[in-house]
């Protein structure tokens, strides 16, 4: 496994700790995906979100019908309209997920040491003594031993409204347990999880699907987060099911790993999939808590190595009812930007949590603490070695791009994109400077109307660390003239002067086509 890269070359001084921490031009490079919910959904909240650094807004369809998330999508449209930044829109699917449906929403009290019996019969209600799951065949599946875990959307097992069951026995549709621990459960729905056990359902429901087609189609959402993804071939159906959609043919799909069996496909999965989300609520209970940690890091790391975004889950559990995080979780983020993170994923803690603006702002402090001492230079080096030679073409401008930047200390780096693969790439190599993505549309025809790409493509560099895309006038091509990329380049330092990223006398690296040939060149600003 590879070394952190936390130590920089020079010290750090432990006085400058106490100090405070001084403020940056711009919001962190790592991306925070924020959950929008009860909590989270009218427009001056979503604006503050917005403001706080949330640059994704994740709609989870395991709860909620159509009419709701539009609504909150339509409210987070006007905040984007009335703050003036970009907001990407990931749809989250359901999945093969195991709930317990509480119809009165009255709260069960369950006692450690007690006879808990979960039946595939929906028709019974919900009790202390038995629970209806969605799932029939349960009692198929598992076995005296097998571990099922129960709680309201969080899966840490240290509070107490999730609980932990011992399989006793099976029998019929019923699986007799006993209870681990006391909990009480409260709320209309609540997610279980067995413990390496697989079940039998489709990573793609009906349910999904429909969402997608309907839902998906008519808001152009930029990104689909596959949950439950336990083989390659299920990221190759979505991608199927999208490709029969229209323009969602641009979505990326981003593969959630959940379980031991995703993880034993990790790499295939990877090969297809546009990123990778580690969702470490469920992993955290297939796997033992001494394995987590190396999880993360191994999988961080082929994702890096891809080149493929990577997003890590659950950091701040304790922020959903507190407005500041435990030292642990503290430290968990740090780490995570550490490790080579593209973002940060925040569930119940935005989606029902009572400090959904304040836990943004948290993420974003740590995130920009910890990018201070990434030590980049060991970094750049471990990828460029990963690398098969020889090199292509695109990933050696973007290489020396990054290179060029960190030498001549630029303030920034700006590169012209159709397809947004370079900024990718440019990436890829964890600059410390902003890259500044200037997305210029393409003119595209499907023989039946033509359609400009462009504005896919701008959205989706907002998952990727560091990436601070922009569209520009589509009557300018990625490869047109110097004189006219010379415009769209002031522009876009323009805007970077008003973002404050950029000032006068900054060297400043830019990458763009030139005819049939990619440059990389320095400026220096006036």
């Amino acid at each position: 496994m590879q070394a952190t890269q936390l130590l920089l070359e020079e010290p750090i001084r432990l006085a400058s700790i106490l100090e405070p921490s001084s403020p940056t031009a711009f919001s962190a490079l790592t991306k925070i995906i924020g959950t929008l919910g009860p909590h989270s959904r009218d427009v001056e909240t979503i604006e503050a979100l917005l403001m706080a650094g949330m640059s994704v807004a994740r709609f989870d369809f395991s709860w909620g019908d159509d009419a709701y998330h539009q609504e909150t999508l339509e409210n987070l449209k006007k905040a984007v309209k009335n703050t003036r930044r970009l907001c990407a829109v990931m749809l989250d699917t359901v999945g093969p997920e195991l709930y317990v449906s509480n119809k009165n929403e009255h709260a069960i009290e369950l006692q450690e040491g007690a006879t808990l019996v979960l039946t595939g019969d929906k028709s019974v209600d919900a009790s202390a003594e038995v629970l209806p799951i969605n799932y029939e065949g349960l009692a198929t599946v598992v076995k005296k031993g097998d571990t099922i875990f129960l709680g309201q959307y969080l899966f840490t097992g240290s509070e107490t409204t999730s609980v932990w069951l011992e399989v006793v026995e099976a029998k019929g549709k019923d699986v007799v347990c006993t209870v681990k621990n006391t909990a009480t459960l409260t709320g209309s729905l609540f997610t279980a999880h067995v413990s390496q056990v697989r079940i039998d359902l489709p990573t793609l429901s009906e349910a999904d699907l429909n969402v997608m087609a309907t839902w998906g189609v008519r808001n152009q959402v930029d990104f689909i987060s596959l949950s439950y993804t336990r083989h390659a071939d299920d990221v190759r159906a979505c991608r199927a099911h999208l490709d029969k959609l229209g323009d969602l043919r641009q979505t990326q799909i981003f593969a959630k790993i959940e379980n031991y069996e995703g993880l034993a496909h990790f790499d295939e999965i990877l090969e297809e999939a546009d990123g990778i989300i580690l969702s470490r609520g469920n992993l955290g209970i297939d796997l033992p808590p001494e394995k987590v940690f190396l999880f993360q890091k191994v999988a961080l790391h082929k994702c890096n190595v891809a080149g493929k975004a990577s997003i890590v889950t659950r950091v701040v559990d304790s922020m959903v009812d507190s407005p500041r995080p435990t030292r642990a979780e503290a430290t968990d983020v740090a780490n995570a930007v550490l490790d080579g993170t593209d973002g940060i994923m925040l569930g119940a803690e935005t989606l029902r949590g009572l400090y959904p603006v304040e836990t943004i702002t948290t993420i974003r402090k740590i995130s920009a603490e910890a990018e201070k001492v990434f030590n980049q230079a060991v970094y750049f080096k471990r990828t460029i070695k990963g690398v098969k030679e020889p090199m292509q073409h695109l990933e050696s401008i973007a290489s020396s791009a990054v290179r060029a930047a960190t030498k001549v200390r630029a303030s920034v780096i700006v590169v012209f994109t159709s397809s947004g693969r370079c900024a990718r790439l440019i990436a890829k190599y964890r600059p410390t400077m902003p890259v500044l993505c200037v997305v210029i549309p393409r003119l595209t025809t499907n023989h039946l109307r033509w359609s400009f790409t462009g504005a896919f493509q701008a959205r989706q560099c907002l998952a990727i660390r560091g990436l601070f895309p922009m569209l520009a006038d589509p009557r300018h091509s990625s490869d047109s003239a110097s004189t006219t990329n010379e415009s769209i380049l002031k522009v876009a330092l323009d805007h970077g002067k008003a973002a404050g990223i950029v000032k006068a006398h900054d060297r400043i690296v830019v990458c763009q086509k030139v005819g049939d040939s990619s440059v990389v060149k320095i400026i220096e600003l006036d």
